[in-house]
């Protein structure tokens, strides 16, 4: 079962395709603006709410993790 797991997971992170989606607004405004700290400020706006669902499901699979874990030891 672990083993299957590993693959899936290896193939899910090795087999991805490039994107180039930007909503909108930020396409405006970075073709429209010859500011390079415009972009870079965006950028960093983009990177810094990626990061909050990434933390949210370790969180959640730390618990998991930590209650499988806790029944396991009750068991023996």
């Amino acid at each position: 079962m672990k083993r299957k797991f590993y693959i899936l997971t290896a193939i899910l992170l090795f087999t991805t395709l490039p994107f180039e989606a930007q909503c909108a607004m930020c396409r405006a405004v970075l073709e429209s603006s010859e500011n390079v700290s415009v972009a870079k400020g965006i950028n960093n706006g983009i990177v810094y709410l990626m990061l909050f669902p990434y933390l949210f499901i370790g969180g959640v699979g730390y618990f998991i993790y930590r209650m499988y874990k806790k029944s396991k030891t009750n068991e023996n």
